[in-house]
């Protein structure tokens, strides 16, 4: 897992821990004191978002864990793969277009940042030179050509 995701990862869970275990006791406990819980507005948002957090927080240590399995073994070396810059040929828009396949957590489309879980990234994954995706969005159908693939192995 690249170090600036697990650090943002771990900067994340450690400030909504630091939530769950201080802050929103205390605004639980100020709640409580004001009375009746049944009509206790500021007692139920508190409720609310102290399970948000704790749904958030098992989100990111399933993430952690998701990403500390990642094998650069696995990783294909002569195909498009987590990590892998590709020069495409969009014919539909009549230009090329570079993309570089990341976690959702680094995507940034604005700098060619593509997930490997959108619809291009899903649709890029796995293409060596020379092959065409087609790429399904709301706006219509895209064939990407591959033009050029360098992968995660080579840029190492």
């Amino acid at each position: 897992m690249p170090e600036h995701i697990k650090k943002k990862l771990e900067e994340e869970i450690r400030t909504l821990e630091h939530e769950l275990n201080h802050e929103l006791p205390k605004e639980l406990k100020k709640a409580v004191a004001m009375g009746d819980l049944s009509e206790n507005a500021e007692y139920h948002m508190a409720k609310q978002r102290q399970e948000f957090v704790r749904a958030r927080l098992g989100q990111l240590k399933k993430r952690m864990a998701d990403l500390s399995l990642v094998n650069m073994a696995n990783i294909p070396k002569d195909k498009a793969a987590l990590g892998s810059t590709l020069r495409v040929y969009d014919s539909t828009k009549e230009e090329e277009l570079e993309y570089k396949l990341v976690t959702s957590e680094e995507s940034d489309v604005s700098k060619g940042l593509i997930s490997t879980t959108s619809p291009i990234g899903r649709a890029l994954l796995g293409k060596k030179v020379g092959d065409t995706a087609t790429v399904v969005t709301p706006g219509g159908s895209r064939e990407l050509e591959v033009l050029k693939l360098i992968t995660i192995h080579d840029e190492a």
